[in-house]
C-alpha cells in the first residue's frame, strides 16, 4: 500500500527520484497522467490496467465520459524508472502541476500523487481544517 508524504527536488536534467519507500511497489515502469486538483497521478502498471479499464468502461456516448477519457488517456505516458529510482516527467505534465524545482509525493493507497509544494501545503491546510465535517458527510453515505 502506498502511504505517506515525501518531498524531493528535481535535478538539472529534470529528473526526480521516487521515494525509496515506493520504488518496489511502483515497479520499473509506471504510468503518469493528469490528476485532479492539478496534481499528477502515478500508477504502477497493474493498477493502471485496472483504472484505465474502469475509465474506458463509461463508454463514448456521453460527453462527460468522453471528456474525462481524453483528460486521463490524452495526458498519460509510460515512464521508466532508472537504476537510481529516478523518473523523467514530461514537461507538459510538470507544467500542468506547476512542478518546477521540487515536488511532494503523496501515497494514496494504490497510486502516487505529485504536487507542487505550495499547492499541497495550501490544500492540506484546507482539508485538515474541514476533516471533521468531511468525515461526518462521508459517514452519511455509508462509507464508514
Amino acid at each position: 500500500m502506498l502511504i505517506g508524504e515525501y518531498k524531493h527536488t528535481i535535478d538539472d536534467k529534470k529528473r526526480i527520484s521516487l521515494p525509496s519507500k515506493f520504488r518496489k511497489e511502483m515497479g520499473k515502469k509506471i504510468v503518469a497522467t493528469y490528476g485532479l486538483e492539478n496534481c499528477l497521478s502515478l500508477y504502477p502498471q497493474k493498477e493502471w490496467q485496472k483504472i484505465s479499464g474502469q475509465i474506458a468502461s463509461g463508454g463514448m456516448l456521453k460527453s462527460d465520459w468522453r471528456e474525462f477519457n481524453r483528460f486521463m488517456f490524452g495526458g498519460a505516458v509510460e515512464l521508466e524508472v532508472d537504476a537510481l529510482g529516478r523518473i523523467l516527467i514530461p514537461e507538459y505534465l510538470r507544467e500542468f502541476a506547476e512542478v518546477k524545482t521540487g515536488a511532494v509525493f503523496i501515497g494514496v493507497h494504490s497510486r502516487l500523487e505529485v504536487w507542487n509544494e505550495k499547492r499541497w501545503e495550501d490544500y492540506k491546510k484546507r482539508v485538515v481544517a474541514g476533516a471533521d465535517s468531511l468525515a461526518e458527510k462521508l459517514s452519511q453515505t455509508g462509507a464508514f
